[in-house]
């Protein structure tokens, strides 16, 4: 958890908070949704999801534009400023992750290994 928290504070852009980052994510991991389907994703409440989804179309980071199949729904979908500003959130963390994991020993990366799967599993259910 210390590690994740470290992670999240390595962003490029200070005025998005950690939750619009990571319904920016979610996006570029998911592709559209509908602003029901973040909520759920992102385990808060529809009204809260209204909400973010707002401010991020008002900084120009997704727009909503009418379901395919559902025109009384609208789903999200990240711009093009979106996603430039996601490489460079992940540019910045990989290359301060990148400094930590140069003081790890070859026991430590044996033990990475090893681990990394069971991690993986844990971070899909």
């Amino acid at each position: 958890m210390r590690l994740s928290r470290r992670l999240k504070h390595q962003r490029v852009d200070e005025s998005l908070s950690p939750t619009e980052m990571s319904v920016l994510g979610t996006l570029a991991r998911c592709g559209t949704a509908t602003p029901s389907e973040l909520a759920r994703k992102e385990h808060v409440q529809p009204p809260s999801m209204t909400r973010i989804v707002a401010m991020l179309e008002a900084k120009g980071l997704v727009r909503l534009e009418a379901h395919p199949e559902d025109r009384r729904q609208k789903v999200v979908t990240q711009t093009e400023q979106a996603e430039s500003m996601l490489d460079a959130a992940r540019t910045k963390r990989n290359a301060w992750l990148a400094e930590l994991v140069a003081e790890l020993d070859e026991d430590d990366w044996a033990i990475l290994r090893t681990a990394a799967p069971v991690l993986e599993k844990l971070a899909h259910l």
